[in-house]
């Protein structure tokens, strides 16, 4: 069972008739949003919020894809409240270590 993601949600809006497009879907999601997630921390420093902002909207989707919905709440808090959000994004990065694990996981269960 997994922490963050949800197998029923990728299956639903993937579908599970074709493995071979599944894994590429999850693996494009690992390769921008949660990439781009993860460098959220140079923006902070550089008070870059526009940017924040907008890697923040682009990645809620596929969070809601992949099941995260948990992670996908914690994106809407930070665009939410951007000048204040630093401390919530500490969270969304040890949220996305975990998510990265269990989409890695998940690809690696796929037929």
């Amino acid at each position: 069972m997994y922490q963050l993601i949800s197998e029923q949600s990728i299956y639903q809006y993937f579908g599970d008739d074709d493995p071979e497009m599944v894994k590429e879907m999850i693996q494009i999601i690992l390769d921008t949003n949660v990439k781009d997630l993860m460098e959220l921390g140079e923006f902070y420093q550089a008070g870059d919020f526009v940017t924040i902002k907008k890697r923040c909207h682009k990645a809620k989707p596929s969070m809601s894809y992949i099941g995260a919905i948990k992670t996908r709440k914690t994106l809407e808090e930070i665009e939410g409240t951007l000048e204040s959000s630093q401390p919530l994004n500490e969270s969304l990065q040890d949220q996305l270590k975990i998510i990265t694990a269990e989409l890695q996981e998940f690809l690696s269960q796929i037929n």
